[in-house]
């Protein structure tokens, strides 16, 4: 089965063509980080304006790198939610209208479903039931995933995502945007044992998180440390070290927790922060001294792409599944409201009596 995908949940276009068969043909990915720079953050209303104008060329670059036109195509998954209102809606109704143009169905994905589903593009991939680690600039959640639809929530964070903490450290030391990513590139400068950050709500049960209070430590540094308002190159290496260390920290112990609670030996990681090699690195040793093992997708599916959404709702669209024709999207969606697909409805080869025009 032939899927298009369509992500534009937030600040990045992304579509890809993936086969059930042959596996991720081509995707493309416009990011309008150049776009947002000069305010600081994302301005909803020129990620939508900037989605109408990428969207189409992106499509005809993608189906023409995987060697097929719009016609081929036999399922269209689109991002449903959660995000910006906005830009899900340009998403949603160009999939919708392809998807009526060419009578063939369409699915709404949920994004962050995408996101725990993205180790499942490579070779190397998990077999449920597993924990996975949602870590992004929205989302920090660890969830017991059974199948594909089966999701327990085990824990979450109850103010800023890990992704938006980082953002926010960044923002207060002056990096540029998007600051995460610089925070975490200048560490590797630093020094991580120069400050003492804590590591929030580890010395207590449970799996949820808080990273408010580690940013109240950094901010506190930082003013310390400034001389005339200005921070010394180096101490914003350091400070970034001990930052992102403590992240990090909080994280693999939380995981190693959600691991041991549920008895299972596997973990994903999935979303933006995902990429952080610090993160990686402590979270493989961690698995592997419990005799399990970490899995993650390649760099570039870490962040909003369209690989992910065309995966998640091709799985959706061989088990039967697909979204009406009201043009509808969730910019808040719990994932546990999702319905769930037996594992055994995996197997690549299920498209056979899938029937084009099932709307």
């Amino acid at each position: 089965m032939l899927i298009l995908g369509l992500e534009t949940s937030c600040d990045e276009t992304g579509v890809a063509v993936y086969d059930s068969e042959r596996g991720l043909l081509a995707h493309r990915l416009y990011s309008q980080i150049a776009v947002h720079a000069e305010y600081g953050g994302v301005v909803p209303e020129l990620a939508s304006r900037d989605h109408v104008r990428k969207a189409l060329p992106l499509i005809h670059e993608a189906l023409a790198e995987a060697g097929h036109t719009v016609q081929d195509l036999e399922g269209i998954a689109y991002t449903q939610g959660p995000g910006l209102v906005g830009a899900l809606l340009v998403g949603a109704s160009l999939g919708r209208s392809l998807a009526w143009g060419l009578s063939i169905p369409a699915v709404g994905v949920h994004h962050m479903e995408g996101h725990l589903l993205a180790p499942m593009l490579e070779e190397n991939r998990p077999d449920f039931p597993f924990v996975a680690l949602l870590v992004s600039g929205g989302h920090t959640q660890l969830v017991h995933v059974a199948g594909i639809g089966e999701y327990t929530l085990l824990g979450e964070s109850l103010d800023d995502a890990a992704g938006e903490a980082f953002d926010k450290a960044a923002k207060m030391m002056g990096l540029p945007y998007p600051g995460g990513p610089e925070l975490s590139k200048l560490a590797e400068q630093g020094d991580a044992k120069r400050f003492e950050f804590p590591r929030p709500m580890t010395n207590r049960p449970g799996l949820d998180f808080s990273f408010s209070g580690l940013k109240t430590a950094a901010r506190t540094a930082i003013i310390k440390q400034a001389v005339d308002g200005v921070l010394a190159e180096q101490t914003k290496a350091d400070i970034s070290a001990c930052f992102q260390a403590a992240v990090v920290d909080t994280l693999a112990i939380k995981c190693k927790r959600a691991l041991k609670q549920t008895g299972l030996k596997n973990l994903v990681i999935a979303g933006g922060v995902g990429a952080n090699k610090l993160l990686r690195q402590q979270l493989t040793e961690m698995t592997r001294k419990l005799g399990g093992q970490v899995f993650y997708p390649r760099a570039e599916f870490c962040t909003d792409n369209g690989a992910m959404i065309a995966y998640a709702g091709c799985q959706r669209l061989l088990a039967g599944q697909s979204t009406d024709l009201s043009l509808s999207v969730v910019p808040r969606w719990p994932m546990t409201e999702l319905s769930a697909i037996n594992a055994i409805e995996l197997t690549s080869n299920q498209d056979q009596d899938f029937k084009k025009g099932s709307v």
